[in-house]
């Protein structure tokens, strides 16, 4: 993919940290400028209060061979993103792919409580970062976006429309934002199609984030010790993996074929030919309709 990108723009909206650190820096491999954006920063931490910082992500991209530009951004701030893409469209005219990654919810849902046993405030929190934060990019990102034809669109959600549509995912606020990410790029679909550009939705698989690895006590290099607590965590795999498969879609002149689409990382992989940071394929979807859900015994042999 070196170079592919070459004289593109993108804004990987949600670049902290996970999905969105790895996609802009794939992004940057690629050649492209990077503009990244969050709400941790050197200066000030967000409510998260991790040590990943959307300066981080913006050196880690110029270091794979991209530009990496840190905007501190809160997408509940209609005015902030305004001026984010004032900036985007004053210093380079362009956008050619937005990817709307804004979550912020993983203090916010308890697993499988009901919605009238849940914290009230905090599910409506989550909803507000996960689906109200995109609202706002998209309304005032695209119409740059537009300007030229062959613009892409990702939206990162948890879960393929598939598997989501027939399983209860976590709890109701989660289901529902989950859920509501998949639709909103099926309407992006129907709305940017027409106009010349692509809207998708993108899941990663069982990734191993900066949080998941520290909630399981490993590091990249020692995830496998993890497999005696969590067995099924064998099918994990890298925020990188799900980068390249954005990158992979950003360097597709047929890439309006997937518009509307429910897409994983894993199923890209089959398509594009790319892999993950180890060589491998993990295609944790059907692994987990196949294997883990039916309840059989950890095993990623023909699954990755």
């Amino acid at each position: 993919m070196s170079g592919a990108l070459e004289g593109k723009v993108a804004l990987v909206a949600g670049a902290t940290r996970g999905a969105g650190r790895g996609i802009a820096v794939e992004l940057g491999a690629a050649g492209a400028v990077v503009y990244v954006t969050g709400r941790s920063t050197r200066a000030k931490r967000s409510e998260y209060d991790r040590p990943e910082t959307i300066e981080d992500t913006a050196d880690l991209v110029t270091a794979a061979g991209g530009h990496g530009i840190a905007v501190p951004t809160d997408h509940l701030v209609p005015a902030q993103v305004k001026a984010l893409v004032d900036r985007i469209e004053a210093e380079q005219g362009r956008l050619d792919v937005l990817v709307n990654d804004i979550w912020g919810g993983e203090h916010l849902f308890a697993w499988d409580a009901p919605v009238w046993e849940h914290d009230l405030e905090k599910g409506l929190r989550l909803l507000r970062l996960a689906v109200e934060t995109h609202a706002i990019t998209s309304h005032h990102a695209l119409p740059l976006l537009l300007r030229r034809r062959g613009g892409l669109v990702v939206e990162v959600t948890d879960g393929t429309a598939e598997y989501n549509r027939d399983t209860y995912r976590v709890s109701f606020f989660y289901d529902v934002a989950k859920s509501s990410v998949l639709r909103m790029a099926f309407a992006l679909g129907h709305e940017l199609g027409p106009r010349g550009a692509t809207a998708v939705a993108l899941t990663p698989g069982w990734m191993r984030s900066e949080i998941m690895l520290d909630e399981f006590g490993v590091t990249e290099e020692t995830w496998r010790d993890a497999l005696g607590r969590v067995p099924h965590f064998c099918i994990s795999e890298t925020p990188s993996y799900t980068g390249r498969a954005v990158a992979a879609l950003a360097a597709d002149p047929g890439v309006s074929r997937w518009n509307g689409q429910s897409l994983s990382s894993g199923g890209l992989a089959q398509e594009y030919g790319f892999t993950d940071v180890d060589g491998s394929r993990p295609d944790a979807w059907r692994y987990i309709t196949e294997v883990q859900d039916p309840g059989k015994p950890a095993d990623a042999t023909h699954y990755r």
